[in-house]
């Protein structure tokens, strides 16, 4: 039976650092579940630099939906996963594929989206329980910020919200990491 580990903060809050520690403390083999996707020169940066963070020693997938489906043919291995992160997963199953006006959308369209997204999530906490491979989440803690003054990223601050508590409850242990500070808190 895998083991999840949740680890939240905010925005270059030393999150993924504190992953990457734990996971080089197993002597497991890596895998790397990279959900953003790379639009700009800048975000290409930051994929680099967290490669060369990282080291070559990773088994890299990208992918930000059916992430179960790619972790498949590891599901028998004692291999242990990062996940980096939730956040970037939700934002892209809300907005890629989708031509919404997130300005008029309707609650009912607006809960179907979040549904498919908990769905997902769902999934993949399933899968680890049912594997051997253990599992870090990463996911920034959107909702302690300010409100945001447009719709989509309230409604991305909510859904990531409820997304983090779901994968909060399922875990053995939860991190909130703060100014490069690690603070256990299950």
């Amino acid at each position: 039976m895998g083991k999840i580990i949740y680890i939240t903060g905010g925005a270059r809050s030393g999150k993924s650092s504190f992953a990457e520690s734990e996971i080089f403390k197993s002597e497991k083999e890596r895998i790397y579940v990279a959900t953003s996707l790379t639009f700009d020169d800048e975000m290409k940066e930051r994929v680099k630099l967290h490669k060369i963070q990282r080291g070559e020693e990773w088994i890299t997938i990208e992918e930000y939906k059916n992430i179960e489906k790619y972790l498949e043919p590891y599901k028998s291995q004692e291999k242990i996963v990062l996940l980096d992160c939730l956040t970037n997963m939700v934002s892209n199953n809300m907005i890629m594929d989708r031509p919404v006006d997130w300005d008029t959308i309707s609650q009912e369209e607006l809960q179907k989206i979040e549904k498919e997204i908990e769905i997902q999530v769902e999934k993949i906490i399933s899968f680890i329980k049912e594997s051997s491979l253990d599992m870090i989440v990463v996911s920034n803690e959107a909702g302690m910020g300010l409100i945001p003054p447009y719709a989509l990223g309230r409604y991305f601050r909510d859904i990531c919200g409820r997304m983090n508590q779901i994968v909060a409850k399922n875990s053995e242990e939860a991190y909130l990491v703060v100014s490069g500070l690690t603070l256990k808190l299950k």
